[in-house]
């Protein structure tokens, strides 16, 4: 079983997208196809959804509209956007239509995250368009398209111009730093992908690999230390047992450990357990997984003396999800240690992806209850100190939520010195 996982890359598309099938010929062939998708799918919700009475939505009106939608609809497009809206009333942050495949890969150049209720650029490529047009590090993202960006939107925005359909150019809205706002657009690239590669994220969401290579170095775990102090970046919890054991091991050499899982969208079901255990002498609860037919408490088995015992802050963020929430929302509960950093996304269901002939859905098969009795999802996880980077730290490429923790476990380290310890693998600061 997997955690549901939303793409974390926002609107930097190292994964294949959809199909782009703008100008595409839409005759009866192609309604058929379309509506056979649907009827797959909604086949699929209706057998595999955690709740049988599918929170009481009306299913099969829904599904009755949406196919004469599809046949009134007058591209591809627009009959696919159907279906994804069939699933999107059931209101559930992981369950969702992914049409199919192709091999080519699209590129705006940046990369944005909500830093508190503002929508930031953390990176933008030095040689995209998007630095052609002035767009910085720094800068806030008001609009994409003409929709509005918040918290509640920004994943809805990440899978219309990241999973649904591709787009050639992006209309962002910036604030001008006087109280008003600017247009910028952006072009994005397309190119044919050097590897095509099917795999299944922890969470159960498919991504088809550009460049394998690539994306091993970007979900690489990665270290920094300094004294007695050890920064343990996970970017996903998408690494082997033997890693996690590895990195248990390195702790238990250092008296304060920082767990940073800033931008950490999940990951595999068995990797958070064996890091919870590596944090825990005695086996301890994780939540209670709740199908449609029973409800399983699920516990994280304690390495008794060969857990680390030293201190712990767990770093988080908004696109903290799944996996990440779990882990730092059982350290909160257990007050094994601290949660600091920004509210995380509230995305937490376990779910499995269910395939047809190159499409398919992420279907929620479970809901997780956490041993307070309450849900993460649509909730997420509020710090114990909630402390955000400023667009100004953004700029100078400093890291004050790092610094702080540092200092909080008696290692002196600047947010100059912080901002330096994981560079992006991807993309440079300006």
């Amino acid at each position: 079983m997997r955690f549901a996982r939303q793409p974390f890359l926002a609107f930097i598309c190292a994964c294949l997208l959809c199909r782009s099938v703008c100008g595409q010929q839409y005759g009866h062939d192609e309604r058929e196809h379309v509506k056979r998708m649907l009827s797959d799918v909604s086949a699929d919700v209706k057998k595999h959804y955690y709740d049988s009475k599918l929170h009481r939505v009306d299913w099969e009106a829904k599904v009755r509209q949406a196919r004469e939608n599809i046949e009134k609809a007058d591209s591809m497009n627009s009959g696919i956007a159907e279906i994804a809206a069939v699933l999107d009333s059931l209101h559930d942050s992981h369950t969702q239509f992914y049409p199919p495949s192709r091999r080519e890969s699209h590129d705006y150049g940046f990369e944005v995250r909500m830093v508190g209720n503002r929508c930031l650029v953390l990176y933008v490529r030095p040689d995209g368009d998007a630095a052609k047009k002035g767009l910085k590090v720094g800068d806030e993202v008001l609009a994409v398209n003409g929709h509005p960006v918040n918290r509640r939107t920004i994943w809805r925005i990440r899978y219309m111009y990241g999973v649904l359909r591709t787009y050639p150019v992006l209309q962002l809205v910036i604030a001008d730093g006087a109280g008003g706002h600017k247009s910028v657009e952006v072009v994005g690239t397309f190119e044919p992908s050097t590897e095509f590669r099917h795999r299944y994220m922890f969470e159960g969401i498919n991504h088809w690999i550009r460049d394998w290579t690539a994306e091993e170095e970007v979900l690489k775990v990665r270290y920094f230390e300094k004294d007695d102090l050890l920064v343990i970046r996970l970017p996903a919890f998408e690494f082997p047992l033997d890693e996690a054991d590895r990195a248990i091991a390195r702790m238990r050499k250092h008296k304060a450990v920082v767990v940073d899982l800033r931008g950490n969208p999940g990951g595999f079901v068995m990797t958070v357990n064996r890091m919870l255990g590596g944090v825990f002498s005695d086996n301890v609860k994780i939540f209670d997984e709740v199908t449609r037919d029973r409800s399983k408490a699920v516990s994280a088995t304690g390495q008794k003396n060969n857990a680390y015992a030293g201190r712990l802050i767990v770093l988080i963020d908004s696109d903290s999800a799944s996996a990440s929430e779990v882990f730092s929302r059982v350290v909160q509960l257990e007050k094994r240690g601290s949660v600091m950093g920004d509210h995380s996304s509230g995305m937490l269901m376990e779910a499995q992806f269910f395939e047809h002939e190159g499409y398919g859905a992420e279907i929620s098969t479970a809901n997780l209850i956490m041993k307070d009795g309450a849900s993460v999802e649509h909730v997420g996880v509020e710090p114990d100190e909630v402390l955000l980077p400023s667009p100004e730290d953004l700029v100078l490429g400093r890291d004050p939520v790092l610094s702080k923790a540092a200092d909080m476990l008696g290692v002196p380290l600047t947010p100059e010195q912080a901002g330096t310890a994981f560079p992006h693998p991807r993309f440079k600061a300006q």
